[in-house]
């Protein structure tokens, strides 16, 4: 059997291994228009040098040899042909058997008056875009960030380490405001501080200026601040780079549309990761394309771990997780604790704990994230939030030693 995947991210790449663990002779055929593997949360540690490309590549050197793939780089797909089962691109076309569409996501540019025409503007979402900021940069002296988001804060750090100090613009009053609180934010926003970064929080981009050459010149904030600029950095979150299965006569809505086998609106064609808009999460996707590939090979799996209400973050050697909410509704129970050894809080409803974060010390995470996703009941919160051991008893129920 052929199969052909479209993508080399976290879901193209746990597919192809689940496709040679369970079939040593199927063909697989792997095209990518990126030109390497690579994971997108390492580009930050590109950008500032600490890492080369080898160093971001989230597979082993003799993966694509090993498991037998034949893989083109730096590939463009232009259609699918759903009638002959065929993708085809430049310079030439493969048939399959069964195929994925693992294409993920892009940056999303929104509509701000003037973003749109001006040159020296950057998505931070791909190796391409990496290099070329961190190109940009050298001789770049007023770099502005719009969004303190993770990606946000990655470019920051990257531009850091390599001697900048950008301004880094979000409507949020606090860095990082979907993944951590105010508090653990906050440990964040200091070491950031110190290290030169600049912060416009609660502010609004109203309007990019470019130059005569067309390249940003400012951008002006809704209070009127005017903001020198000669980089400019989007970090407004992504979009699912479905085009070409809309083009191809797939089904797409959000993302491409799949049912619980992962399998889109055409027979013998999935689809798994960003591009489908389920999650946007690693974890998520590398499940997802484990469960395509299984369904690619008749074995009939369903696609039924959604939990995606995760975060990791290490800045500054400081090690941080949410896991689930981290902002209390009226009548949740919520208790926080500050040691030595970092900051932890913990939010219950009704007996169930809903969320975590956990801030330097992130050991027993993994627990947690059982207690949250599987909405375990838990009559005392306090025998839980500082307890030392865990495990399961016979008959399936958490237990702990205080």
């Amino acid at each position: 059997m052929k199969h052909v995947i479209i993508g080399s991210g976290a879901a193209g790449i746990a597919a192809a291994k689940t496709i040679r663990a369970n079939s040593p002779t199927d063909e697989i055929i792997m095209l990518t228009a990126d030109e390497s593997i690579y994971s997108r949360c390492l580009l930050h540690m590109y950008i500032g040098g600490e890492r080369d490309v080898a160093g971001i590549s989230f597979i082993p050197s003799d993966f694509i040899s090993a498991n037998n793939i034949d893989i083109r780089y730096k590939t463009r797909v232009t259609k699918i042909d759903i009638k002959n089962k065929e993708v085809q691109f430049k310079d030439g076309s493969r048939k399959y058997d069964k195929l994925l569409i693992a294409t993920g996501s892009r940056s999303f540019m929104p509509q701000i008056p003037g973003l749109r025409k001006a040159t020296n503007v950057y998505g931070l979402h791909h190796l391409s875009d990496a290099t070329t900021i961190r190109d940009k940069a050298v001789s770049a002296n007023n770099i502005v960030i719009l969004g303190a988001g993770l990606v946000g804060m990655d470019a920051a750090y990257g531009l850091i380490t390599m001697g900048k100090k950008p301004t880094v613009v979000d409507m949020a009053n606090s860095i990082l405001a979907s993944n951590l609180d105010a508090h653990a934010s906050s440990v964040y926003k200091a070491k950031f501080e110190e290290a030169g970064t600049k912060f416009c929080l609660g502010r609004r981009v109203a309007e990019v200026e470019s130059g005569a050459s067309g390249a940003v010149e400012a951008v002006m904030l809704d209070d009127g601040t005017k903001l020198a600029c000669d980089l400019l950095i989007i970090a407004a979150g992504i979009t699912s780079k479905s085009d070409l299965a809309d083009l191809s006569g797939i089904k797409v809505e959000k993302g491409i549309v799949v049912d619980t086998y992962l399998q889109t609106s055409v027979a013998d064609i999935f689809s798994a990761g960003d591009v489908t808009g389920l999650s946007e999460t690693w974890p998520n996707a590398v499940l997802q394309g484990e469960t395509a590939a299984l369904n690619m090979l008749g074995i009939k799996t369903e696609y039924n771990d959604t939990f995606s209400a995760k975060n990791t973050i290490n800045f500054f050697g400081i090690p941080s997780l949410s896991i689930g909410e981290f902002a209390p509704k009226e009548g949740d129970i919520e208790e926080c604790k500050e040691s030595a050894k970092g900051y932890q809080k913990t939010i219950l409803r009704d007996g169930v704990p809903v969320g975590v974060i956990l801030q330097g010390d992130i050991s027993r995470s993994g627990f947690w994230q059982q207690l949250i996703k599987n909405k375990v009941y838990i009559a005392d919160m306090k025998r839980v939030s500082f307890a030392n051991a865990y495990g399961l008893d016979d008959d399936g129920e958490y237990t702990w030693d205080v």
